[in-house]
């Protein structure tokens, strides 16, 4: 998803730079001079900009809002300082996306990083290594409620307490809260050798309901 985005960026840029090559100097009798590009193409492009700033950056970020506002039209210029405008947005939010600094990218990074673990703990625990799979299962529900904690303002902490705080805050309900209490017991038993504390099935499960907790609390 990160690359896709990036390859977007990278595309409207072009398409960008293609829609102000089109400008032309125009005179009107009632605003006098004004400087057009082709209305087809703008709205074209303010359309997928719009749309791509949105997925990138969170429709209540500051360049999703911005965004908005520059597209409004004047009664007294020509489209291409709507042009000049939105390509100041533009490439802020691209600037921002590529370089990490939005709560949205590193959502994206953590999910993709949370499917690759996932993924080998599913293949640790279809060799036969219940206890790593477990391991693994559990280092991504920590990462997890450490990225959740970021978003909401939170200190991290031991996963106790960081799991606590967030059902606290509302993030989720207490229900979800004991759940991940006895995640974190199957993943403390396997780190400490007790395998005899959980069986195959358990860490089966475990990665299942991990998968989805990531899934579903990480945008």
């Amino acid at each position: 998803m990160v690359k896709l985005i990036l390859k977007r960026f990278e595309e409207l840029s072009d398409q960008l730079s293609t829609l102000a090559k089109t400008m032309q100097v125009k005179q009107s009798e009632y605003s006098g001079r004004y400087e057009q590009v082709d209305p087809e193409l703008f709205l074209n492009w303010c359309v997928k900009s719009r749309s791509l700033i949105g997925n990138a950056c969170g429709r209540e970020s500051e360049h999703y809002k911005s965004f908005i506002a520059a597209e409004e039209p004047s009664a007294y210029f020509g489209n291409y300082e709507n042009v000049k405008r939105l390509r100041a947005v533009f490439m802020a939010a691209r600037e921002d996306f590529e370089g990490g600094y939005l709560v949205s990218i590193r959502n994206l990074v953590q999910a993709e990083i949370a499917d690759s673990e996932l993924d080998q703990a599913r293949e640790l625990h279809k060799s036969g290594y219940i206890s790593a799979a477990a391991v693994v299962a559990g280092v991504v529900l920590e990462t997890t409620l450490r990225t959740l904690c970021d978003s909401k303002g939170l200190p991290h902490g031991k996963l106790d307490k960081m799991n606590a705080d967030l059902a606290k805050d509302g993030q989720y309900n207490s229900l979800i809260q004991k759940r991940i209490t006895a995640l974190a017991a199957i993943r403390n038993s396997a780190a400490h050798g007790n395998a005899g504390d959980f069986t195959v099935g358990d860490v089966a499960s475990m990665i299942a309901d991990v998968e989805r907790f990531a899934q579903e609390s990480l945008p």
